[in-house]
C-alpha cells in the first residue's frame, strides 16, 4: 500500500535513518588529512555515534564556515541516534547563534535570508545523500553549475521520483458517465480549440500532475498541493516536446518537476529549468489557461466535456476532501519557507497574474476580494485586463481594449457600457459584432507560496 504521501515524511525520514547508518558511515581519516572537511565529514556523521564521531564534530567545529549549516542541518533531519543527535544539535546551534536548535526550519529560515556559500562540495553530498533513498536522486546534482536557485533551498518532500504518480493519458468519461461527482466538487477546467476536460481535484490531489493531449496539443496539468496552484503547460517549447514528472523535491514548499532526457529541475510556478543542463538555454513553456471551478457549473458551461475516470490504474480514496484533508484544514505549514507576509492567512487563495517577460512585479489579487468585485477592471504590465469572478467563484481573466463591462450573469452573459452583449468562452470574449477580446493565463494559488516565490508581488486585497 503507497504511503500517504507527503503527510508520512516523519515516518519516512525515521524509515530511511536505517539506511543510512551504514550506507552513509564514511569514517574521516585521522592521519595528516585530519583537518580537511568534506562531504564525507558530514555523511560519517549519518550513522550511529562512535568515537570518530566526536573527532568529525570537532574537526568540523574548527574549521566551521556559515555554509557548513545547510548540509548538517540535512543530516540532522536523517539521523536518529539519541546519543549523536543532541552533539549536532548542539554544534548547530553554537555556530548558527541560534536559540531554540530544535526547531530546524527556523534556523532553515535564518540561512535562507542571509548570503550564504555552500562549499563547492556540497553538489556531491547532496548527491550522495539522497541517492541512498532513490538512485534516481543522483542524476538531479550530477550537473548543477547552472542554476538559478539555491542548492540549500532544494529539498526532499518525502517521496521517490514520481512517487506521487503523474497520470499520462488517463482515461476520461462523458458527463453522463462521471456519477461519482457531486455539483460542488472543484474541477479544474481547461478548454483548447473546443476540446474541453475537467480534473476533479480530489484525483489530481493524489497525483498531482496529469500529461494529456488535448485539443491537439501536449499539455502538462502541474498541481502543487502544498502551494494551492494549478498551472497549465504546453508540452513544447524550443521545438521539443519536454517530457516532465515528479521529481520528489521541494522548493520555497512548491513541487519541482524534472525532465525525463536531462533530469534538470523544473520551477513549476515558471514552467522553466531552474537546476541542472537546461538552464541558460531560454525555455520556458508557454502557460495556457485553466480555471477552478466546481463540476456542477463546468459541466454547465461545456456539456459535451469530458472528465477524468476513476480508472487511473492506481489504488487512492478518492473521495471529494480526503487528499490532504489535514493540511487543507489548518493554516500551518508543512514546509517553511523563507518569508511570510501576514497581510493574508497563508493559505489565502489568490489570483496570480505573471509575465515573465516584462520587468513589472507580479500581481496577486485576493480571492476573496474578486468574489465582492465579480466585475474587477485592472492595469498590469501596461496592458488593460478584467477579472471575471462567477457564482463558483471561478476567476478568468481577458485582456481589453478600452472596453468598460457593467454588467454579466456570472455565467456566460455580459454587456458593456455602449450597451452592446459579449459572450464569455474559455477562450475568449465575444462580442455581438464578433469583436474578441482574448484570454489569458492566470491561476489560483495560496498567498504563502505565491509570495514566497515573488516576494516583490503586488497584492490587491
Amino acid at each position: 500500500m503507497f504511503t500517504r504521501f507527503i503527510f508520512s515524511i516523519l515516518y519516512l525520514l525515521g524509515f530511511f535513518a536505517f539506511v543510512f547508518t551504514s550506507a552513509c558511515n564514511h569514517p574521516v581519516d585521522a592521519s595528516e588529512n585530519s583537518n580537511k572537511i568534506d562531504q564525507n565529514s558530514f555523511l560519517s556523521l549519518g550513522g550511529y555515534d562512535s568515537p570518530e564521531s566526536d573527532q568529525t564534530i570537532r574537526q568540523i567545529a574548527e574549521n566551521w564556515q556559515p555554509g557548513y549549516a545547510p548540509p548538517l542541518i540535512e543530516i540532522i533531519y536523517f539521523s536518529r541516534d539519541r546519543a549523536l543527535r543532541p552533539k549536532l544539535f548542539s554544534l548547530l546551534q553554537k555556530k548558527t547563534s541560534s536559540e531554540n536548535v530544535f526547531a530546524l526550519d527556523k534556523i532553515y529560515e535564518k540561512i535562507w535570508n542571509q548570503e550564504i556559500v555552500t562549499p563547492d562540495w556540497y553538489p556531491k553530498f547532496k548527491q550522495t545523500l539522497y541517492s541512498k533513498i532513490d538512485s534516481r536522486f543522483s542524476e538531479y546534482f550530477k550537473n548543477t553549475e547552472n542554476k538559478t536557485i539555491r542548492l540549500d533551498e532544494i529539498r526532499w518532500g518525502g517521496v521517490v521520483q514520481n512517487g506521487i504518480p503523474p497520470l499520462r493519458a488517463p482515461i476520461m468519461l462523458k458527463v453522463s458517465e462521471a456519477d461519482y461527482l457531486e455539483d460542488s466538487n472543484v474541477v479544474f477546467g481547461i478548454e483548447i480549440d473546443g476540446d474541453s476536460r475537467a480534473y476533479p481535484k480530489r484525483i489530481l490531489a493524489w497525483h498531482e500532475m496529469f500529461i494529456d493531449f488535448v485539443g491537439g496539443k501536449s499539455v502538462t496539468g502541474a498541481y502543487c498541493t502544498l502551494c494551492g496552484s494549478m498551472i497549465l503547460y504546453n508540452n513544447e517549447a524550443g521545438g521539443k516536446e519536454h517530457k516532465l514528472g515528479t521529481s520528489g523535491f521541494l522548493y520555497r514548499s512548491n513541487k519541482l518537476m524534472f525532465d525525463e532526457d536531462t533530469n534538470s529541475f523544473w520551477n513549476t510556478l515558471l514552467g522553466e529549468p531552474v537546476v541542472g543542463p537546461l538552464v541558460g538555454k531560454g525555455i520556458a513553456l508557454e502557460r495556457l489557461p485553466v480555471v477552478t471551478t466546481t463540476w456542477g457549473q463546468w459541466k454547465k458551461l461545456h456539456p459535451e466535456t469530458t472528465v477524468l475516470s476513476l480508472k487511473t490504474g492506481h489504488s487512492r480514496d478518492y473521495s471529494e476532501g480526503q487528499a490532504y484533508r489535514e493540511y487543507f484544514a489548518t493554516d500551518d505549514l508543512m514546509f517553511n519557507v523563507p518569508k511570510l507576509d501576514k497581510r493574508l492567512k497563508n493559505k489565502a487563495e489568490i489570483l496570480a497574474l505573471h509575465n515573465s517577460s516584462a520587468k513589472e512585479a507580479p500581481l496577486a489579487i485576493s480571492s476573496d476580494f474578486l468574489k465582492r468585485a465579480p466585475i474587477y477592471p485592472v492595469k498590469f504590465s501596461g496592458q488593460d485586463y478584467i477579472v471575471l469572478t462567477d457564482h463558483s467563484g471561478a476567476h478568468r481573466v481577458y485582456q481589453t481594449d478600452n472596453q468598460k463591462f457593467t454588467k454579466w450573469d456570472q455565467q456566460s452573459s455580459l454587456k458593456d457600457s455602449s450597451g452592446q452583449d459579449w459572450k464569455l468562452t474559455e477562450a475568449s470574449l465575444i462580442s455581438s459584432e464578433n469583436v474578441k477580446l482574448h484570454r489569458v493565463p492566470a491561476h489560483n494559488a495560496f498567498w504563502f507560496g505565491w509570495y514566497a516565490a515573488f516576494p516583490n508581488t503586488k497584492l490587491i486585497h
